[in-house]
């Protein structure tokens, strides 16, 4: 923390206490006071029964100021706009922080082939785990352990971390359609892609921090793993829900330390490592580390407000398009499908994404005016057109898709940072998937595999954003209109001349 400057992050200053004299006020008492007891409107109190209730109250008053001072929680500014409001107050000052190497800081000692046992934690978000799941971590954990069994099987004293894979957010997927069972195996065999057939995980847990589902199993099997003296780490993506997972797991474990961890939904809310007490037992230690910065993720080149629009809060609902070669659905102005081939007659394509996100389904032939008109528009995010400029060039992937079934969705195409279209078709198809140059799109088997009952039609999707940008657009014709009317009049004005007299009108 620093007192120094209260716009840089880390400023925190020290509030004046009380005096232990001080006293609130209180009003005087009346007869008429429907609260005060009647006993003490009629001065029938003792005068020693008063002075005892006064030392009590003074000595709870003083014992209750005590506790509060020892449980009382010290944050600094910004993690106090955090707590309270949701939001920094000021955004210019967070590129000051510097990004968190989990690597370079936390590399030598899972590979030091002594000391305390290691284990790694790691998160990925169920609404974007290809984007979210750190994969260069995953990578030091499965080549460290593969040097120290080799030493290990020479005899050599080895310490081999090891790695849980832990799904955050379970509750935003649609979990009544959703097999547990299913959903491990496929988060594995995802982790597994993203780090290398090396990856070794001591186990997978799906956990949803917000509503305690698995929080106390996963507590049970960390404990299991660290000993008495290990050392657990706990890692992902910005915004993946460390710190909400580490302060549920704490109140699970009924630690009364008084320490919570800052909840925020922006992304970087941590800032340094933090060591959370009390939760493990024994000398283990848990930490809860920052957020790693993902350039891959849309996310990251998104302003607060784009991000509001992008993250998702609520359980997610599928939005299904019945499409035809020659047409392309957007998810606001950060991706679009191409439907270019097809062996049938039209696919299902569901889209899983942010409902504030708004969608729209029309003729390929016409996606060059739409991101010309729209993008920044009604297709938000970017918010306003300027920002399409900025997010980087648009390039285009492309994907063959087959599928033997109409029934259900059998792959997905990903884009990190934003979710995924869901195609189901019976036969094949080239696909074309557009978004900024740097983002990754990421083919996999399908994670969900429903659709809406209810198709979505031809156009833009019902949404606040293209309602808001339509009465815009509306407005702005409206006064221009407006202004060419007030043009002409004040031209017609003109040409009358001074000495005209108005024209008699004669009834017939």
């Amino acid at each position: 923390m620093q007192s120094a400057d209260p716009a840089l992050p880390g400023f925190f200053n020290l509030p004046s206490p009380k005096s232990p004299d001080y006293r609130a006020r209180l009003a005087p008492v009346t007869a008429d006071d429907t609260g005060i007891s009647a006993s003490l409107k009629s001065g029938l109190l003792q005068e020693g029964q008063e002075k005892s209730r006064e030392g009590q109250a003074v000595a709870v008053v003083a014992s209750e100021a005590e506790a509060e001072k020892k449980s009382k929680v010290v944050v600094c500014a910004r993690c106090h706009s955090l707590r309270h409001y949701g939001h920094v107050k000021r955004p210019d000052a967070e590129v000051l922080l510097p990004d968190f190497d989990f690597v370079a800081a936390v590399g030598p000692r899972l590979a030091s082939p002594s000391g305390a046992r290691s284990l790694v934690l790691l998160l990925a978000d169920a609404s974007d785990f290809d984007g979210s799941f750190p994969r260069a971590v995953a990578r030091l954990v499965a080549v460290t352990s593969e040097a120290h069994h080799a030493d290990w099987k020479h005899g050599a004293p080895s310490n081999l971390p090891r790695a849980v894979l832990v799904v955050t957010k379970l509750d935003l997927l649609p979990t009544p359609s959703l097999s547990p069972d299913d959903v491990h195996a496929w988060a594995q065999a995802r982790a597994r892609a993203g780090a290398g057939a090396d990856l070794q995980l001591a186990g997978v847990h799906l956990v949803s921090a917000a509503r305690g589902w698995g929080v106390r199993d996963l507590l049970n099997h960390v404990r299991e793993l660290a000993g008495a003296r290990g050392k657990v780490w706990a890692v992902g993506a910005r915004n993946v829900g460390k710190s909400t997972l580490l302060n549920a797991i704490a109140r699970c474990s009924g630690a009364e330390s008084g320490q919570t961890l800052t909840e925020a939904p922006v992304p970087g809310t941590t800032l340094g490592v933090i060591r959370v007490d009390g939760v493990l037992g024994a000398q283990a230690k848990l930490f809860d580390t920052p957020g790693l910065l993902h350039g891959h993720q849309l996310t990251s080149r998104l302003t607060p407000e784009e991000q509001k629009l992008v993250q998702v809060r609520k359980e997610m609902r599928p939005r299904t398009y019945r499409i035809k070669a020659g047409q392309s659905i957007h998810i606001g102005g950060l991706a679009r499908l191409d439907v270019e081939d097809l062996t049938v007659g039209s696919i299902y394509v569901t889209v899983w994404a942010s409902p504030l996100v708004p969608l729209h389904m029309g003729k390929t032939e016409n996606a060059e005016s739409m991101m010309k008109d729209h993008f920044g528009l009604q297709l938000q995010p970017p918010i306003g057109q300027k920002r399409v400029k900025e997010l980087g060039k648009w390039v285009r992937k492309q994907f063959k898709v087959s599928g033997n079934s109409w029934d259900a969705n059998t792959m997905d195409i990903a884009i990190s940072g934003l979710g995924w279209y869901g195609i189901g078709l019976k036969g094949e198809a080239v696909l074309g998937l557009w978004t900024y140059d740097g983002v990754d799109v990421v083919p996999r088997s399908s994670l969900v595999h429903e659709r809406a009952s209810i198709f979505e039609e031809t156009g833009f999707s019902v949404s606040k954003v293209v309602s808001r940008a339509d009465s815009m657009t509306n407005k702005l014709k409206g006064n221009k209109k407006t202004n060419k009317k007030e043009m002409k009049a004040s031209s017609h004005s003109s040409e009358v001349p001074e000495s005209s007299e108005p024209a008699t009108v004669i009834d017939a």
